[in-house]
């Protein structure tokens, strides 16, 4: 069955009917996470990172040089978003020779590879929650998540430069600005509900549907590593965070926030499914640079979350939006471990190594896209 963004679907449940273009009365969220800012948190919807972050990425797969297989090569990556704003399509590394459908043997990944893996990735986790915790008191979150590592066209460099110039793949591909695009086909959010969830032991925790109105600050970004797997259709993202908090706001603040959201209109036919009176979209020093739709389920156990969301978005400033498909995977015991030092460390990399074999036996491994 094709994907029907949120917005454009009708429900036939009478116990959940299907948005009508009305005023919206949401119940304003009196709980609001109020506490010291953090000095690279803005409001403005742009992604932030703290000031000692980590953010890097590698490859699985590479030659015993460092060097990237000659069947890989980077080719142009379809986002809309992307292309409307910078006018030219992002590149990904493609595999060229990656095996077909009667030759792939689902889950059957080395050992060694996800090893890899958690050594690389685990001294960046030890350091981000380290300074965290000499920051501030929150714990911070670690989630992996599953889409495509995209790079920014370089006029000055090119993958045949890097080649040419024998160069090592990571250090070189580090010159092309990167991001991380989290869609995943509505394939996979079908496989990952239908038979995943059953495996990996976690519970059916709740669904939601969820309007977002970006008037809050942002997530901050302590962690990131980017890993393309050059024998999967996806890459995997690993990131720890904390929530940006807002300082102690004045009653004239809390009012204007009010106001915008109490003047918010639902609208099933456009994206992100709400919008405002022409003139309304600001009030006080408040203004609504976006919106999302999200519908979210849930699934936990006692150390790992799952989250599969469709979500419908869209950005006052570009005039655009998009609908995509989400998998988070939420590690719900990591991050406390190490802050409360009670449990060794060694004993928590293990818990941290078992967690990626899971990703990589079920979340990456499990068929083509």
């Amino acid at each position: 069955m094709a994907y029907i963004p949120p917005h454009m679907r009708h429900s036939k449940d009478p116990q959940r009917p299907s948005p009508v273009p009305e005023m919206l009365v949401p119940k304003f969220n009196g709980n609001l996470n109020l506490g010291s800012p953090n000095n690279n948190a803005d409001m403005s919807g742009k992604i932030v990172y703290a000031d000692h972050a980590i953010s890097r990425w590698f490859a699985v797969g590479l030659d015993e040089d460092g060097s990237l297989p000659s069947s890989v090569h980077l080719e142009p990556f379809s986002v809309d978003t992307v292309e409307h704003k910078r006018g030219a399509k992002p590149l990904a590394l493609v595999n060229n020779n990656l095996a077909k459908d009667n030759d792939k043997v689902c889950g059957n990944i080395s050992r060694s590879t996800w090893e890899s893996v958690a050594e690389n990735v685990w001294p960046d986790v030890l350091s981000a929650c380290k300074i965290v915790k000499n920051e501030m008191e929150e714990n911070p979150t670690l989630v992996a998540r599953f889409g495509h590592v995209l790079f920014r066209r370089n006029n000055f460099l090119s993958l045949e430069n890097v080649r040419e110039e024998d160069l090592v793949a990571e250090t070189a591909l580090r010159q092309f600005k990167r991001s991380f695009y989290t869609n995943v086909p509505a394939t996979y959010m079908e496989k990952i509900i239908n038979e995943v969830v059953p495996k990996i032991g976690v519970d059916f925790e709740g669904y939601k549907d969820i309007y977002h109105v970006k008037v809050e600050l942002n997530q901050v970004r302590r962690m990131v590593a980017d890993i393309v797997y050059f024998d999967e259709n996806l890459d995997l993202r690993l990131a720890l965070y904390t929530k940006s908090t807002l300082f102690a706001l004045s009653d004239d603040e809390m009012n204007s926030i009010r106001i915008l959201i109490n003047l918010a209109i639902l609208n099933p036919k456009v994206k992100g499914g709400l919008r405002w009176p022409i003139g309304k979209s600001y009030s006080g020093n408040y203004r609504v640079v976006g919106v999302w739709h999200q519908e979210v389920k849930s699934y936990k156990s006692p150390s790992l979350k799952v989250k599969v969301r469709n979500i419908d978005r869209f950005r006052f400033k570009s005039g655009n939006g998009e609908a995509i498909i989400g998998i988070n995977l939420k590690f719900r015991r990591i991050v406390p471990e190490i802050q409360d030092g009670e449990i060794d460390t060694d004993s928590i990399y293990n818990g941290f190594k078992d967690n990626l074999s899971l990703i990589w036996d079920h979340f990456l491994g499990q068929f083509v896209i």
